[in-house]
């Protein structure tokens, strides 16, 4: 049975953002809560899946959050040869996790049924549900299904042996989260299932919400198919680079999430 390396890449930060904007209904208090922009990479089983595609400098601009490593310039520092990627998985189709069109000119790209009718639908007549959405990387998604290069999921799928997602909703109509196994156990990678540690280990959705119901049952989802609460990754959190150190030699912002955290 195959087990995976996971390497989280961060590639993007907001320093700015405060516990307020985190966590639905706010938070008493009102202090600095950063948030950083990952993808993420699998390795097992003689393959490369690549989990998420992020976004680029003109996106950064636009959406005033700041690149602290280019997308493909991550992929290649952990082995990454963006011609050769067969499989990508994009969790979702918001712009932190759908951009970068072109990095991967062969890759099949998974995606949840719902998610693509939530994003060519009667959903995005209503700005508070499109703003996380930019028309370009839909229509990119659109173009590549029409060039046979799209893979539908309806609920849980197997992506390859030891790797599966999972549908979440919640965050968007259509959320996935992976489930990976690993040489320490089944690893959960949430992405926006739980932006923070906080919001699952404590029941508070993060504001930006289709469905309130489907978050929470979300977080018990991933608590059920993780080996431990332990073995559930985040997708924004900065503590993700402090629970998991670095290797030696690679960059501070660079880890593997198939290691023990150190809490």
């Amino acid at each position: 049975m195959s087990e995976y390396e996971i390497w989280a890449i961060r590639y993007a930060h907001n320093e700015a953002r405060r516990t307020p904007e985190n966590f639905l209904g706010g938070d008493p208090h009102d202090d600095l809560m950063p948030m950083d922009f990952f993808v993420w990479v699998l390795k097992g089983g003689g393959r490369t899946i690549v989990v998420d595609t992020g976004f680029d400098e003109a996106m950064s601009r636009k959406r005033q959050r700041r690149i602290v490593r280019p997308v493909a310039e991550g992929l290649k520092a952990v082995g990454v040869d963006l011609a050769s990627v067969e499989d990508v998985v994009v969790t979702h189709m918001h712009y932190d996790h759908a951009g970068n069109h072109d990095l991967f000119p062969r890759a099949r790209y998974h995606v949840q049924d719902r998610e693509m009718e939530y994003c060519t639908g009667r959903c995005m007549c209503h700005g508070a549900l499109r703003h996380a959405f930019e028309v370009d990387d839909v229509t990119a998604m659109v173009k590549r299904l029409f060039e046979g290069r799209v893979k539908f999921h309806n609920g849980a799928g197997e992506i390859a042996d030891g790797v599966s997602v999972h549908l979440a909703g919640g965050h968007t109509r259509g959320l996935q989260f992976l489930r990976v196994r690993t040489r320490r156990g089944w690893v959960v990678l949430a992405s926006d299932a739980s932006h923070y540690y906080a919001n699952f280990e404590q029941g508070r959705p993060f504001p930006v919400v289709y469905d309130v119901g489907e978050t929470l049952e979300a977080y018990e989802a991933m608590k059920r198919l993780a080996s431990s609460i332990d073995h559930v990754v985040p997708g924004h959190d900065p503590l993700v680079l402090q629970r998991y150190p670095a290797e030696a030699g690679r960059p501070l912002d660079i880890v593997r999430l198939d290691a023990t955290p150190t809490r």
